[in-house]
């Protein structure tokens, strides 16, 4: 008996010598049906295994960065508690701080770790009673915001100002950019007018 198998005439099985050829004409076309199938399934599968890997990857990222914020946080409120609170200006050097620490201020940065130290002296040496306090400070990557208060007695020369022996209590913000670990750059933003209306020195 003949039947008609990819546009020709065939042998069933049983019925001839070319049984054998028959049923590899047969797997050879559950096969060629299959391919799309099994190739797709590869696809998919290389395709979950790939993403799999990259979330991964991504996951894996998140948590270093997230550890360096967590590590950043508690290094800076750290540090500058010793250096005002604690009147440690010496905390102001290489290990905490980038060789190039920027200060961002008027008429012109500061750039350095010695002019850094100078400029956050005139603080120490200027008030005394001095209460430093981190309100609130928080990141992302590598910066990070502080909201600060600053507390205490005009007793001394601050930034060429003659001690008026007025009591001061301002708050202000910092934006901070770390590097490496270090505090890199530096902004403040207070109201000024308020700080030299304490101090006296305005209506």
């Amino acid at each position: 008996q003949l039947i008609t198998f990819f546009g020709q005439k065939k042998l069933l099985p049983g019925h001839s010598i070319h049984t054998s050829i028959f049923r590899l004409l047969i797997l050879k076309y559950i096969f060629l049906s299959m391919k799309p199938i099994i190739a797709g399934f590869c696809a998919l599968m290389l395709i979950a295994f790939s993403c799999e890997n990259a979330d991964h990857e991504a996951l894996k990222a998140l948590e270093t960065t997230l550890h360096q914020l967590e590590a950043n946080l508690q290094m800076y409120e750290r540090v500058w508690d010793d250096i005002v609170n604690k009147k440690q200006i010496d905390q102001i050097n290489e290990e905490h701080f980038d060789n190039q620490v920027i200060m961002v201020t008027s008429p012109e940065n500061i750039v350095g770790i010695d002019g850094f130290k100078a400029y956050y002296n005139n603080y120490l040496t200027g008030f005394s009673e001095v209460t430093f306090t981190i309100l609130d400070a928080f990141g992302q990557g590598d910066k990070i915001v502080k909201h600060w208060r600053f507390q205490g007695k005009h007793t001394g020369e601050f930034f060429g100002i003659p001690p008026t022996g007025k009591t001061v209590n301002v708050e202000g913000v910092t934006l901070v950019k770390m590097k490496d670990g270090k505090i890199a750059q530096e902004q403040d933003f207070l109201d000024n007018l308020v700080f030299y209306q304490q101090l006296g020195l305005s209506e």
